[in-house]
């Protein structure tokens, strides 16, 4: 029979140049069934790893091992300054390596759907799916959307990305005040998000999600905002890779009410990612991205076994540590 999981909490300390010293802490977390198949899920901007996942029961009866981590500078991750969207496949692949994971799904909602993309366009012989749920779009690059970025995006939305693609110097100050105001009390940011569609007001009224919400945030600014001030410059430049390069299966989810990334985004990916799955719905808007994760669950684990293999690594040689979380 197969054990029970979840949650388990623990970090690896990931050494981007071995042999030389330091490294950088990622903090995990995983739920749902210990053998089950592997599904990395890439929370959103703010956010953290400890933020909406179903059930773990949910999880058991799907056969799901649902893994999570803290983006660089988030909760209890270290930093990664200067990080491109496409860094994530590297954290992501040292994470399944650790794991003992040949093969895995992704999936990410908001700020997540960009980094998941980035795990399918540069881990194609490992990710054997990818959903993105509420994704922006790349602004700039190559292969982008341009000027057309920001139509039916609020204005809050508008400037801050504005700044960020100015560069550091023009966002630190506001966002590391921003966090600490919010890690003191969280729902300052969930009255803000209670001020957009009315679809998004119905999720904030339930109070299980605005429980989830706060733990969410105050751990994603356990130690400071600066995984926030990556994410919005990072989201402002040069992913790293192309959309287009994406041959692995692909759903995105849309509500076509969103207005922090407007539905015209996964549209617009829907164009330049071949045979793409599209779901756009009425009536439905940014945060109702957070209950349509289990309903994705079973078409991200098809077309896989377990994931699980015994590792090649020679003791001693792994490139990070693992200890638990507190």
């Amino acid at each position: 029979m197969s054990a029970y999981c979840g949650p388990r909490h623990f970090s690896i300390t990931r050494h981007i140049n071995p042999g030389r010293g330091g490294g950088r802490t990622l903090a995990v977390s995983e739920w749902g069934k210990r053998d089950g198949f592997p599904v990395f899920v890439l929370h959103g901007t703010p956010g953290s790893r400890v933020g909406v996942a179903p059930r773990p029961t949910l999880l058991y009866q799907l056969g799901i091992r649902l893994i999570g981590y803290d983006r660089p500078g988030y909760g209890q991750s270290g930093r990664s300054e200067g990080r491109a969207v496409g860094d994530a496949a590297r954290d992501v692949e040292a994470i399944a390596d650790r794991l003992g994971l040949d093969s895995f799904a992704v999936v990410g909602r908001s700020g997540g759907g960009p980094h998941a993309l980035a795990c399918a366009a540069l881990l194609p012989e490992r990710v054997t799916r990818a959903a993105a749920m509420v994704s922006l779009a790349p602004q700039v690059g190559p292969l982008s959307m341009g000027a057309s970025w920001t139509e039916g995006m609020g204005p809050g939305n508008i400037d801050a990305f504005a700044r960020a693609a100015e560069g550091a110097e023009s966002i630190t100050e506001e966002v590391t005040a921003r966090s600490s105001s919010i890690r003191a009390d969280p729902d300052i940011l969930i009255r803000q998000l209670a001020e957009g569609p009315h679809a998004d007001q119905r999720v904030i009224a339930d109070a299980g999600i605005r429980q989830v919400l706060r733990r969410n945030y105050q751990e994603a600014f356990l130690s400071s905002g600066d995984g926030w001030i990556d994410d919005l410059i990072a989201f402002s430049r040069d992913w790293g890779f192309s959309v287009s390069d994406i041959t692995v299966p692909v759903l995105l989810w849309h509500g076509r009410d969103d207005v922090f990334s407007p539905a015209q985004h996964s549209a617009w990916l829907a164009r330049h990612i071949r045979g793409t799955d599209l779901r756009l719905e009425y009536g439905k808007a940014h945060l109702d991205a957070m209950s349509v994760l289990p309903d994705l669950l079973p078409w991200l684990r098809q077309r896989g076994t377990t994931g699980q293999r015994r590792s090649t690594r020679q003791p001693g040689t792994a490139p990070f540590r693992l200890r638990r979380l507190p």
